[in-house]
């Protein structure tokens, strides 16, 4: 059984983690140096190469421990996890390169740092999920359970044993409810009273208890939770106001109070910001090379099939309200600009020319918002930026709707891949961008990627 032995396991994924970075150091040099003949007596010896390593997997760790990296993951997701061995492998090549340039050792192989650290991305989280698929698989089995009692049998108390019903891969049993006013009942797991709590604590096996009561008995919580610490029994609070909370909340501290962030979004963290630009930079400028030809061709057809501009550029809402000029190729006859920025377009709208049909149905007229990606107005993804008159309107109508602002807009983004383009729900939309905000990984960026490129470009809701 693993349970109770959290600490242990987190030794272990440390321990396993530091012999998958020396397998990986093996792995660099064999592809580097023994099978490439022509480079062998121009390196420098494996010693001083291993002594890099050995850096490299102390920081590793320090900084995986110091993130989060080695805390117990029954809850978390798997791409979170993922997330904190690239910020790690980030943080740790940081240190490793410091080191080699303060030691002034310049003759490292660029190459072999390549394979060492791909290899010992693919190797550290192919161990990493295979372990979580299998720990998620025993769970659902009934294996590796946690014991959890609930404090508080009414809506909030139902509203929890729900969501572990719809994750049976938490291996979270509960053993029953302590409520003040039901009366004990074993089909619904009513054990007693709250003011049993600490006998109950001392007679049966719990390794979580989770307060779910109402407000109006909040002067229970010190009791309670000094009787569980007293127990030596892990607490959790679910606040009766989650209804009116998002799906993350997030704690920090300001001062010495402990303050509750309404909304919890991963780009307010530097580092997710940094990785974020660095990516949208390497990925706008890579997509500007690759595509030049067909922007020379379609500024062409633009110039050649209507006259005006070839580049059409409109007044957008982005990154914390503030506008900046988006750019698309011109699509439609030359108008006045704020009847462009006012006009909703429709279907068979007799503005657009039959060459801006084609590149509205196509997507291709957002081709130029690559420039904007690396200006810093926009992000390769991202919720898509409205007009400052929609925006005024949308904000009445729809209470979550500037939360979409709290990062930068994109070319692509989670509702454009779900099939939210063009004429469908706005409210939708806003789900689904809250739903990126609040989830946000590199991964789910490349995954929106791949699903922008694999659906095609056409967009029938396109007018």
């Amino acid at each position: 059984m693993i349970r109770g032995k959290e600490r242990f396991i987190t030794q272990l994924y440390m321990a396993t983690d530091f012999v998958f970075i020396q397998i990986s150091f093996f792995v660099a040099w064999y592809f580097r140096f023994v099978i490439n003949k022509e480079q062998q007596g121009s390196y420098l010896p494996l010693t001083d190469y291993f002594i890099w390593n050995i850096v490299y997997s102390v920081a590793f760790l320090a900084i995986g421990f110091l993130i989060g990296l080695y805390v117990p993951k029954r809850k978390m997701k798997f791409a979170q996890e993922i997330s904190k061995i690239v910020q790690v492998q980030i943080y740790s090549m940081f240190v490793l390169l410091s080191v080699l340039f303060i030691a002034k050792t310049i003759d490292i192989s660029r190459m072999f740092i390549v394979i060492y650290l791909l290899a010992g991305f693919l190797i550290i989280v192919t161990y990493r999920f295979l372990v979580k698929f299998f720990l998620r698989a025993m769970r659902k089995k009934g294996f590796n359970q946690q014991f959890v009692l609930i404090l508080g049998a009414g809506s909030i108390g139902k509203r929890y044993i729900e969501n572990l019903e719809n994750h049976p891969e938490y291996g979270l049993s509960v053993i029953g409810f302590l409520d003040d006013f039901k009366k004990i009942n074993s089909k619904q797991k009513i054990l007693g009273r709250i003011e049993e709590l600490p006998t109950i604590l001392e007679n049966k096996i719990i390794d979580e208890v989770v307060i779910a009561l109402p407000l109006n008995v909040f002067s229970k919580y010190h009791q309670i939770i000094l009787a569980c610490e007293k127990a030596g029994v892990r607490v959790s609070i679910v606040p009766d106001f989650y209804d009116i909370l998002p799906a993350t909340p997030h704690f920090e501290r300001f001062g010495d109070l402990p303050v509750i962030n309404v909304r919890d979004i991963p780009l307010d963290e530097y580092v997710n910001r940094v990785l974020k630009r660095i990516f949208d930079i390497v990925f706008a400028f890579c997509a500007i090379i690759f595509i030049s030809p067909m922007l020379l061709l379609i500024a062409i057809g633009v110039k050649l099939t209507s006259p005006g501009p070839i580049l059409f550029k409109q007044e957008r809402v982005g990154l914390n309200r503030r506008t900046f000029y988006m750019y698309k190729f011109r699509s439609m006859k030359h108008m006045a600009v704020e009847a462009s920025n006012t006009q909703w377009t429709v279907e068979n709208d007799p503005r657009r020319t039959k060459f801006g049909t084609f590149l509205r149905k196509t997507s291709l007229d957002e081709f130029p918002q690559f420039f904007n990606v690396l200006k810093g107005d926009m992000s390769i993804v991202g919720p898509r930026p409205e007009r400052p008159y929609f925006v005024d309107q949308f904000k009445e109508d729809i209470p979550k709707y500037m939360i979409k602002h709290h990062v930068r807009p994109g070319i692509t983004g989670w509702a454009q891949v779900c099939g939210l383009r063009g004429d469908t729900s706005i409210v939708e939309r806003i789900e689904h961008d809250i739903q990126y905000i609040e989830n946000w990984t590199l991964l789910f960026d490349i995954r929106i990627i791949f699903k922008t490129i694999i659906n095609g470009f056409v967009n029938k809701n396109a007018y």
